[in-house]
């Protein structure tokens, strides 16, 4: 994570967030490099209403997504569009988050893509097809 950073957000699906989240202080411990957003029960413009405001209110520059093209993501992509200074990552995974709060990076965008290329790294098919 960036020295003296703002938090990231980790918006999602249900319970997304708040569980990666979660899932990343078991590892490492307390997590204060995230906040987290659901989208549970909130329609587009409010998903866009919520994220601004986190945005403005936290300081956040890395925005994490579940989906590439869920509603959060749709949201993120907006709110990015006008605040050029602020990253997204989709398709965030725990790997992700535990990279971008344990390693040091100089911006925002650095911390992004270190934390995105550690998730794609994380994705494995163990197995041979017909294998026992």
């Amino acid at each position: 994570m960036m020295s003296n950073a703002a938090p990231a957000l980790v918006a999602g699906h249900g319970d997304y967030a708040s569980g990666l989240v979660s899932a990343a202080a078991e590892i490492i411990g307390e997590v204060a490099a995230f906040v987290t957003m659901s989208n549970r029960n909130l329609g587009a413009d409010e998903i866009e209403r919520v994220m601004r405001e986190l945005v403005s209110s936290r300081g956040v520059r890395v925005i994490f997504t579940d989906l590439p093209a869920g509603s959060c993501t749709i949201a993120a992509r907006r709110v990015v569009r006008d605040h050029p200074d602020v990253i997204l990552i989709t398709g965030a995974n725990l790997a992700a988050l535990l990279h971008f709060a344990s390693h040091e990076a100089g911006t925002a965008y650095e911390a992004a893509a270190s934390a995105a290329e550690r998730a794609k790294a994380s994705v494995l098919v163990v197995g041979l097809p017909g294998g026992d």
